[in-house]
């Protein structure tokens, strides 16, 4: 507490405004640090009492009361002009929100393909990239739903409920069943693509030896009597 910020250690909220490409701004100087401690003192002084002269003292009252009342008021009373015309909102260019705005810890993925997290065992599906991810280094989310997810790099493990439950399994397995044709299964892709020798002579760039030509048993002796007589 009250020391400068490490550029190499941020918090969750440093990292997803690094992720945003905002850029954080550190308060070192006592103007900006009275200016956000009085911030804190209007809404730790005012707001109870705001609430006690209500009658709130339900949660679901009590927000109903800061969208509704207290939130438009507080604005009207405290908001300053700008002191540029514009909006300094920026269009944003990444969609994964989810994970951005959601805490992010590292962990080892286990032998038997599981994460171990807070307790619970994260049971990672089969990937056709990679035989076993054992031993590699996958991202845990923590979304503001108690669910969670994991990735590794662009990659997306599996989406898991606050008990640790695979949620995607029943997509994962739709998918694969959608993979089949009407006569089967599909055959699979080769890659490289491979390479067949033509079936027909007529289909060959190369010259071929008469039908009358005899073939040696010899593997090296498969060569034309006469290759001058043949025209390409």
């Amino acid at each position: 507490m009250g020391g400068r910020v490490d550029p190499h250690r941020l918090t969750q909220v440093g990292r997803a405004l690094r992720e945003l490409g905002i850029q954080m701004i550190p308060a070192y100087s006592p103007q900006a640090r009275g200016r956000s401690e009085r911030n804190f003192g209007t809404w730790q002084g005012r707001l109870p009492q705001e609430l006690r002269l209500q009658g709130i003292q339900t949660l679901e009252a009590a927000n109903r009361f800061l969208r509704e009342h207290y939130l438009g008021e507080f604005n009207r009373r405290f908001q300053v002009q700008a002191a540029e015309r514009g909006s300094a909102f920026v269009p944003r260019r990444r969609r994964d929100l989810d994970l951005i705005f959601a805490l992010q810890f590292e962990r080892t993925v286990n032998r038997d393909n599981t994460v171990s997290f807070q307790n619970l065992s994260l049971q990672i599906e089969p990937v056709r990239w990679r035989a076993s991810l054992a031993g590699c280094t996958v991202m845990v989310h923590q979304h503001l739903d108690g669910t969670h997810s994991l990735t590794h790099g662009p990659h997306r493990l599996g989406h898991y409920s606050a008990q640790g439950v695979a949620l995607t399994a029943g997509k994962m397995a739709a998918r694969r069943a959608m993979e089949k044709t009407r006569g089967g299964k599909v055959q699979k892709p080769t890659f490289p693509p491979r390479l067949e020798i033509p079936p027909t002579a007529r289909d060959s760039h190369f010259p071929t030896a008469p039908a009358t030509a005899t073939i040696n048993s010899n593997r090296t002796s498969h060569v034309l009597r006469k290759p001058d007589v043949l025209t390409c």
